[in-house]
């Protein structure tokens, strides 16, 4: 599929001076949905193209602060289609119907399987995993998880994978005078594989660090002694 949106993606790029925010916004609601689309043919042109100066103000630092924030808003409104889907539909229509929607059982219950197993912070380390990105936020809707921490978790995901995309496509948009979008958009995946140790241990260090913090916040008050 990369391959196949990349082909036409000098299509869309055209449209990037005028409607390239809103185009960023709307692809990356498609991509947190249950619709399957990869965010790399995105985040990584729009940090390919702010580089250049080739979205709506010129302004290369400005067009990838903007281009970020409409990647992550996009990508908080599909989640919140995912999550009021669940959350009222309920699971046994999801189960059941969920496979003409691109959601088959056996994902619908791994996904399941990893937020009872990790609770909220899931909706935060998945949205940096592969294939269970979107649908992590389906059993975050069934457990009827609080919706602000729903929020906060998965716009700080979904804000990091975009920076991480973003930044291999502004890596490739200044090292290179001229390359195609199908070229860059591989070359800049083949650039964060390469660091993909990094980028995790990274996250396991932020992860780390959040759950010694709310260990400490959480834990009881030691009881006062009768003398006192």
């Amino acid at each position: 599929m990369l391959d196949l949106i990349a082909n036409h993606l000098e299509i869309a790029v055209s449209y990037a001076p005028l409607w390239g925010f809103l185009l960023i916004f709307f692809f990356m609601t498609i991509e947190s949905s249950f619709i399957p689309f990869p965010s790399e043919v995105v985040m990584i042109p729009a940090g390919f193209l702010a580089a250049r100066g080739s979205l709506t103000f010129g302004i290369p630092w400005l067009d990838l602060l903007i281009s970020l924030l409409a990647g992550t808003a996009g990508c908080l409104a599909g989640a919140y289609i995912n999550y009021f889907l669940a959350l009222k539909l309920g699971r046994p229509i999801l189960y059941r119907y969920g496979k003409y929607f691109f959601l088959k059982p056996q994902v619908i219950a791994r996904s399941e399987e990893i937020f009872r197993t990790y609770g909220d912070l899931a909706t935060f380390v998945c949205r940096l995993l592969p294939a269970i990105r979107q649908l992590i936020s389906i059993p975050a809707g069934l457990a009827r998880m609080d919706f602000r921490r729903f929020t906060f978790f998965t716009a700080l995901g979904a804000g990091i994978w975009n920076v991480i995309l973003a930044a291999a496509g502004w890596y490739c948009g200044k090292a290179t005078a001229d390359m195609d979008y199908r070229t860059m958009i591989h070359h800049a995946v083949d650039l964060i594989h390469r660091y993909n140790g990094w980028l995790f241990a990274g996250l396991a260090v932020l992860v780390g660090g959040y759950l010694a913090l709310h260990r400490l916040v959480m834990k009881p008050a030691a009881p006062a002694s009768p003398a006192e």
